[in-house]
């Protein structure tokens, strides 16, 4: 079996530049990758996921049953899976993640207030996609922590990924869901262990692009050497 790493974050973290740098880093080194990115906004399976981030569930992402939108999320990555880069992951390809089921764990675990409720949904969760629908569990996850404030300012310079316009989703738009979000993915990242890379400096600085891919490169080259 080949290595699945995942860059994970709460929006605008960076995830999408830096998986990319991390790929053509490790190709430029020799090794065999694939790059993949979830939501697949490209693939079919993506349409429920594309109607719950333009509010059709619902207009407060807080509000929205986390189940059966996890579910969605899922079928997307099963859909990827089965399609894009089994074979690949099979015959011991590095697979470099933007995103992934941690995700799910990530946004909509974040709609718990209770904490056996959110143990209880992260648990079915884990079942459903890594035991039922038997995708591959992650070798490493590097959680990108950007805090709220920071990541607002960058959100509110970006367009819309799935329209390309300056709306933005349920996510986007909604502070207090981006801030829970964030709170929630600290905790989970402390106590999963995924490895967790600060984007901001000691001075409140966003660090520079390049100053991340370069701590994402040495966590990355300890699990595949």
């Amino acid at each position: 079996m080949g290595k699945l790493i995942v860059i994970e974050g709460t929006d605008s973290s960076g995830k999408e530049t830096q998986t990319r740098k991390i790929y053509e880093k490790l190709v430029s080194e020799g090794y065999l990758c694939k790059k993949i990115s979830f939501p697949n906004y490209e693939s079919e399976a993506s349409q429920p996921v594309k109607m719950y981030l333009s509010g059709k569930f619902g207009k407060e992402a807080s509000k929205v049953n986390p189940y059966p939108i996890s579910t969605m999320y899922a079928i997307d990555r099963y859909a990827s899976y089965k399609e894009n880069w089994e074979k690949d992951y099979k015959t011991d390809k590095v697979i470099i993640a933007d995103r992934y089921t941690t995700s799910n764990i990530v946004h909509q675990a974040s709609k718990f207030d209770n904490l056996e409720d959110k143990e209880n949904y992260i648990n079915w969760l884990e079942d459903l996609e890594y035991d039922k629908m038997e995708l591959p569990r992650p070798d490493l996850v590097i959680f990108l922590n950007m805090p709220t404030n920071k990541a607002l300012e960058l959100i509110s310079k970006r367009s819309n990924k799935i329209t390309g316009e300056d709306k933005k989703d349920i996510h986007e738009k909604d502070k207090e869901y981006l801030e829970k979000s964030h709170k929630n993915a600290c905790d989970i990242a402390e106590r999963l262990e995924w490895k967790e890379i600060h984007c901001v400096n000691k001075n409140g600085e966003i660090k520079s692009i390049e100053e991340i891919h370069g701590e994402i490169y040495n966590v990355i080259k300890k699990v595949i050497s």
